[in-house]
């Protein structure tokens, strides 16, 4: 009797243990989603004042800052959705702002222009940042999907509430490349 007494005991800590280290691992992944979007906010930010900047010397160039402008509406829309949505609405966002930026490179003047310069290498340090915050939600989602995945947390993870998280992945070919900032 008091072996199956033991035997329960046991039992009970190795769940609570299972447990406990997959709310860990969530609430990592969670986070990591969160640093994400602190410097997706920050390019939001950026946005319009590199579209004004461009816009003054590139007044004919109305299709491009349509879809720029169209795009960012997009990111704010899917603020409120799933991680797969804000994803695909930044994708977006990035080949739109990729597009802009390969118009201000037409015109001498505002590529001299220092507050449009300012504006690039602003935007240049926060993609670059984008990227460290991508890769390391990325290998945080891998820890977790790697240990939900596993024998025997993969008998409980569902039951308990432990589902997927998406990768950021990139989906446009355009995207795969770095953002083109010339000074």
């Amino acid at each position: 009797m008091w072996w199956a007494l033991g035997i329960i005991v046991l039992l009970l800590v190795f769940v609570i243990g299972l447990y406990n280290g997959l709310v860990t691992l969530r609430q990592r992944v969670r986070n990591a989603w969160s640093q994400i979007e602190v410097q997706l906010r920050r390019r939001f930010d950026l946005i319009p004042n590199l579209v004004e900047t461009v816009k003054g010397y590139a007044t004919h160039e109305r299709e491009v800052f349509e879809r720029v402008t169209e795009a960012r509406a997009q990111v704010g829309r899917a603020q409120n959705q799933g991680i797969p949505e804000q994803i695909e609405a930044q994708q977006m966002l990035g080949g739109a702002l990729s597009r802009l930026l390969a118009v201000a490179e037409n015109y001498p003047q505002l590529m001299a222009s220092g507050n449009f310069k300012e504006l690039q290498g602003e935007l240049a340090n926060t993609e670059s940042k984008i990227a460290f915050s991508r890769q390391f939600y990325n290998d945080t989602v891998m820890k977790y999907m790697t240990r939900i995945e596993r024998f025997p947390a993969n008998l409980l993870a569902g039951m308990l509430g432990f589902g997927p998280f998406p990768y950021y992945e990139i989906e446009d070919e355009a995207a795969r490349g770095p953002v083109q900032v010339k000074f």
